[in-house]
């Protein structure tokens, strides 16, 4: 018998709190290996984990809309390098992207609903 409860208002159960902190964990690993591998990795678990768990859906929707965020930053500030821009809002934007990461996976795994302070919600 699976430990993910589902149930609306319940806590979230070790496993639903592990799941979620994978959403997040996901994309860091995705950050390593190549660009889209960040929006890849939550979508994934959004899309196994949506129909049993209202908590780990909620959380890998959350690491979605926010890497597809960083996603269009990043390509921002590629585009924005040669006028010396990019030099500066790349290295920020990393920073800023790794420390909400790590926020989020530590909020996740300890059961809570996190919400990235700088997102755009596109996938409801």
């Amino acid at each position: 018998m699976s430990e993910i409860s589902g149930v609306p208002g319940s806590p979230p159960s070790k496993e639903e709190r592990n799941w979620a902190l994978l959403a997040h964990l996901s994309a860091v690993a995705g950050v390593l290996l190549a660009g889209l591998g960040m929006v890849l990795g939550p979508l994934v678990i959004w899309l196994l984990k949506r129909e049993d768990s209202e908590f780990v859906a909620d959380q890998a929707k959350e690491a979605l809309n926010f890497n597809i965020t960083m996603l269009l930053g990043y390509i921002v500030g590629v585009i924005l390098i040669p006028v010396l821009i990019g030099l500066v809002i790349l290295p920020v934007l990393g920073l800023l992207h790794l420390v909400l990461m790590i926020v989020a996976m530590i909020r996740a795994s300890e059961g809570e609903r996190y919400r990235y302070p700088v997102a755009l919600r596109l996938v409801s």
